[in-house]
């Protein structure tokens, strides 16, 4: 890795432990992130004489579960106000990282849906649909999210008077600071019953829409199923999955080439992990550097396979994962990076490798998974 791997393992510690977002979160809470940060964590108390090692190792594990659960916590009480302030009803889910855990920040922003409970569309040709289940509606949905946007910003900017609420962007309300003990991000949306979820009422296939104010215009999505099938990948791999997207993750903002890594955003890294070894990933239960080896492995396809890598895609298969050069950009600058971190942990694994000064990727990764790095005592 190009930048010194100190640096890096200090950027690590501070993301996972929320002291690089003070400015996040209301000034009653930092005192206790500083004082929670000065814990030590069970990853630095392993490899400790392996820097590498110990940050590949570090980047691989959850959040520390106290953290997670005070994001989900605060979106939730947000969620309540809503529920209590709006002139209309209103469900609440959770989406993104933070309910599939794979999360790399103790301050982790939380996407809360907030979807119109009155209205929603669906695909006539569904089951529900013909058997007469739906009553037509002659709303426009994006009329819809464009009153729910407004009616939750009045709410909002009126209960939590010294919080940052930022009604500018595109997508969602974005809070943060004041009584927040973490940023919430409300995302004005709408059920979508295709024609998946009329068959079987799974919400997991249901379907989501939501608002780009700035068109203004609606966006179909599948979050739900996006976390479904990562956690069924993440089960059949023993955890290996989730370790391998958050060490690409952490990977991806340690960056020498930070500029050209943030191009992949971090629903496609998973996205793209979704289609790596799950073998490979499932030795990593008790050879963790396994997962090490197969991540940089599958980037190393992608980027030298970028043909057949723009043919895969999401989860939910609503789209090919890498749809633009940018993406492409950010796969080459996330690979190098893996490239190089491999390469300097398979050093302090393997006397041979120390002593070869261009060692193939063939030994790196055979040195990677028949390393065993007990856990903390």
């Amino acid at each position: 890795m190009a930048r010194n791997i100190n640096d890096r393992l200090t950027n690590l510690n501070k993301r996972r432990k929320g002291t690089d977002r003070l400015d996040r979160v209301g000034e009653q809470f930092t005192a206790s992130i500083v004082n929670d940060s000065l814990v030590l964590e069970k990853w630095e108390k392993r490899a400790t004489t392996q820097p590498f090692t110990r940050y590949a190792l570090g980047a691989m594990q959850p959040v520390e579960r106290r953290y997670t659960d005070i994001s989900i916590e605060t979106a939730i009480r947000v969620g309540k106000q809503l529920q209590q302030g709006l002139s209309m009803d209103v469900d609440l889910r959770l989406q993104g990282s933070v309910p599939l855990d794979v999360h790399i920040r103790g301050v982790s922003d939380v996407d809360l849906l907030t979807l119109a409970g009155s209205f929603l569309t669906y695909t006539q040709g569904g089951a529900l649909a013909r058997a007469g289940w739906y009553r037509p509606s002659d709303r426009r949905p994006v009329d819809v999210l464009l009153e729910l946007r407004r009616e939750a910003e009045k709410v909002l900017t009126a209960a939590y008077p010294a919080v940052t609420v930022d009604c500018t962007g595109a997508k969602a309300i974005a809070m943060s600071g004041g009584s927040l003990p973490r940023p919430v991000d409300v995302v004005p949306s709408h059920w979508h019953d295709n024609i998946d979820y009329q068959a079987a009422q799974q919400e997991h296939e249901r379907g989501v829409t939501i608002l780009n104010e700035h068109v203004p215009t609606t966006i179909e999505n599948m979050p739900f199923l996006h976390i479904h099938r990562i956690n069924e990948a993440d089960g059949s791999t023993l955890g290996g999955l989730k370790k391998a997207i958050r060490l690409a993750k952490n990977v991806k903002n340690d960056a020498e080439d930070e500029q050209a890594a943030m191009k992949l955003p971090s629903f496609d890294i998973a996205a793209l992990l979704y289609h790596a070894d799950r073998a490979m990933l499932r030795a990593g239960y008790q050879f963790e550097l396994s997962i090490l080896a197969e991540t940089q492995r599958f980037f190393d396809w992608c980027w030298n396979n970028k043909d057949s890598a723009r043919q895969l895609r999401t989860p939910d298969d609503t789209r090919a994962i890498l749809n633009t050069n940018d993406k492409i950009d950010g796969l080459r600058a996330i690979s190098a990076e893996l490239d190089n971190l491999a390469s300097e942990v398979a050093r302090e694994q393997s006397t041979v490798i120390r002593g070869l000064q261009v060692p193939t990727q063939q030994i790196i990764a055979e040195a990677l998974r028949k390393a065993y790095i007990p856990d903390a005592a």
